[in-house]
């Protein structure tokens, strides 16, 4: 990136002398409306705009939040740590983050040479870029469409790995540069812009990183269901972790071949299998600690697993 860029962009704000002159937190007062945890776009941009910028605030903590508006996170110069949905989030320089309304974020404070720059954008924006997409199904048309449905088929945030990717840094760099100089009448250029940039995107597939994300997504429904057995649901873990219902449901199916449903009868069984070996407990009583207030059915079930009743297993074990 052009010198004179970098250089605007790592003038310290208002906002950040604050925090080096002894402010512990950020200002939400910059940031948000309620006291709830949400960013709101209308703090941020002007109306009338669907896209505006500003450099990424350094030097403080940002707590878990999530935004009214999807955010562009283009990493300049040095990286950021971010926490998004549970998942750790290296983004180094050159790399791209695209969140949706969704996703739950913190940030870790950046240094004074980690300089990055968050585009706002609303999601009426989409729909425009969505006009100049092919209706091939692709990771970023369906992460698109959660954004203007305001809906979730994807894990609420995309890593991009463009730091080899020469035409997409052009564009993100004529894209500050428009904003940092504020020309007027860019504004149609610049949603252009942003289009062709949501274009190369598409033709650089191999920038996805969406295969750590999803696996991350499967290990923490496992460990759920490991800690959470007698009582756990897929609508509890989802409303926790805050991955939508029936894209976690899906991506359970296709990567493990089971559904939630399947994955905790198991663990219940095995649990059970493990108090008829190891204690005295009532059969009844084991059957409420795994998870079934039915004994009836917990019978039906071990039996269909294990061949025998409850009762027989242990006979058998002695």
């Amino acid at each position: 990136m052009k010198k004179e860029i970098l250089d605007k962009l790592s003038e310290i704000t208002k906002e950040e002398q604050a925090l080096l002159d002894g402010s512990l937190n950020i200002n939400r007062d910059i940031y948000m409306q309620s006291e709830k945890n949400t960013i709101n776009a209308q703090k941020l941009i002007d109306n009338g705009k669907l896209i505006t910028i500003r450099p990424h605030t350094r030097f403080v903590h940002f707590p878990k939040h999530t935004h009214d508006y999807i955010e562009i996170v283009y990493m300049c110069k040095g990286a950021t740590s971010h926490i998004i949905n549970g998942n750790e989030v290296k983004l180094l320089c050159g790399e791209t983050l695209i969140l949706n309304q969704h996703a739950l974020q913190e940030v870790f404070p950046a240094g004074k040479d980690d300089i990055a720059v968050n585009f706002i954008i609303m999601p009426q924006f989409f729909n425009k870029a969505l006009e100049m997409m092919d209706e091939e199904e692709t990771p970023l048309r369906r992460f698109i469409i959660d954004c203007i449905t305001g809906k979730e088929s994807t894990n609420g945030y995309l890593h991009l790995k463009t730091a080899n990717i020469q035409e997409i840094h052009n564009l993100f760099e004529n894209l500050i540069l428009s904003f940092v100089e504020m020309k007027k009448g860019k504004r149609k250029i610049n949603e252009y812009l942003l289009g062709i940039l949501l274009l190369e995107f598409i033709n650089n597939s191999e920038i996805f990183d969406l295969e750590k994300a999803e696996k991350g997504a499967i290990l923490k429904v496992l460990r759920y269901i490991e800690n959470n057995y007698a009582d756990g649901t897929l609508a509890k873990f989802s409303e926790q972790s805050h991955y939508d219902f029936h894209w976690i449901s899906r991506e359970l199916k296709q990567k493990t071949g089971k559904t939630f449903t399947v994955l905790l009868q198991e663990k219940r069984l095995l649990q059970a299998e493990f108090l008829l070996r190891t204690t005295k407990m009532r059969v009844s009583d084991i059957s409420i600690a795994v998870g079934y207030n039915n004994t009836n059915y917990f019978h039906k079930i071990f039996e269909k697993r294990y061949g025998m009743s409850p009762k027989k297993y242990r006979d058998m074990l002695k």
